[in-house]
């Protein structure tokens, strides 16, 4: 699996796009219209965008990908909270929701499988992702966490903005806490870095 992250232009999330095949990806938090482009020029056909959650900062290039034949998913529990592009000064396009799916139970996009977790805290529809091959013949684990802003490198989401609650937060982190894998996170904002790296330094895991 190839997994190319996207860097933001001014403020805005990582996004991250996953291939099997280096041609069909998955993006997760399509943040700004520019990941259409940058897809294209790694030969790569966007066919699903995942949400960790919908402020304007991760879902500002939605409208582009289904401009151009991606479909949208995100949690079935998330309520299209507002996306606070307005209050920002960053209004996002009208995008449509495709599929939803409940936390803690994969599914197959592209030939990768993902363990959608639900994560509030940050936000009511907070969800981060599990993610590894699909395809049977190739063995091992998950090979990435992608969490959104409920845990950075060596910090964690707020949760004083609409639909935020800082018990919550805290006990989604604990769920991540306690998952049996200790490999590569890859976070809304930020550098990446590894669940037991986090277990070990980060102040509101340890």
């Amino acid at each position: 699996m190839q997994i190319f992250k996207i860097a933001p232009r001014g403020f805005a999330a990582n996004t991250y796009l996953l291939t099997e095949d280096g041609e069909n990806a998955v993006a997760i938090d399509p943040a700004q219209p520019h990941v259409l482009e940058a897809a294209k020029e790694r030969g790569l056909c966007v066919k699903f965008a995942l949400l960790t959650h919908g402020h304007f900062d991760h879902v500002g290039g939605c409208a582009a990908l289904c401009s151009a034949g991606a479909q949208i998913g995100c949690l079935k529990t998330a309520s299209r909270i507002p996306d606070l592009g307005d209050l920002f000064g960053a209004p996002v396009a009208d995008y449509p929701i495709n599929f939803t799916y409940e936390g803690g139970k994969p599914f197959e996009l592209c030939n990768i499988s993902f363990l959608p977790l639900a994560t509030p805290g940050h936000t009511s529809d907070g969800c981060c992702y599990l993610v590894k091959p699909a395809d049977p013949e190739e063995r091992g684990g998950y090979v990435g966490l992608f969490s959104g802003d409920t845990l950075f490198a060596g910090s964690i989401g707020r949760s004083d903005l609409p639909t935020g609650d800082e018990k919550k937060l805290f006990e989604s982190l604990s769920m991540l806490k306690a998952l049996p894998f200790d490999g590569a996170v890859y976070p809304g904002h930020g550098e990446n870095t590894t669940l037991a790296e986090e277990r070990l330094r980060n102040p509101y895991l340890r």
